[in-house]
C-alpha cells in the first residue's frame, strides 16, 4: 500500500496524477480501478451519461482505467486500485481504506486525509508505480 497525503479536497487531483504515473510506467488500465469515497469522479459521471448498462459493460470488457464509488456492489478487483479519500470525516476514510482492500490485487494507492486511517504498513510520498 502507497499513501499519498493530500487535503481531501486535493485526493481527486493527485489521484489522477497516480493513475498518469501508473500507466507512464507501462500498467495496462485495465489493471486500474479507482474508487472515490466521496464525491464521483468526474469521468464516472461521463461514462454514466452514456447509460447504466454501457457503463457497467466497461468494467466487465477490463479494457481501460475504471471509475467508480467505494461503494461499488459488482464484484470487481483489479491489480491495481487507487482510492481518493475525498473526504474529511475519519469514519468514511476508514471504511472506503476496507471496502478498497478487496479490489485491489498487488497494489493499493490512497491519496487524500491518510493521517486519519489506523496504522496501516505503507510506503508515504509520490512513488505510485509498483
Amino acid at each position: 500500500m502507497q499513501l499519498v497525503p493530500v487535503a481531501p479536497e486535493a485526493a481527486l487531483e493527485r489521484a489522477d496524477e497516480a493513475v498518469d504515473l501508473l500507466l507512464e510506467s507501462g500498467r495496462n488500465p485495465g489493471d486500474i480501478l479507482v474508487l472515490t469515497a466521496d464525491q464521483p469522479h468526474p469521468w464516472q459521471q461521463h461514462e454514466l451519461s452514456f447509460g447504466a448498462d454501457r457503463y457497467w459493460a466497461q468494467l466487465a470488457e477490463g479494457a481501460d482505467v475504471f471509475y467508480a464509488d467505494v461503494a461499488l456492489t459488482r464484484p470487481a478487483r483489479r491489480e491495481v486500485v487507487v482510492l481518493v479519500l475525498d473526504t474529511a470525516d475519519a469514519g468514511r476514510c476508514v471504511l472506503a481504506l476496507e471496502k478498497a482492500r478487496t479490489h485491489a490485487g498487488s497494489l493499493l494507492v490512497v491519496c487524500g486525509a491518510t493521517a486519519q486511517l489506523p496504522e496501516v504498513p505503507a510506503t508515504e510520498g509520490q512513488a505510485v508505480p509498483a
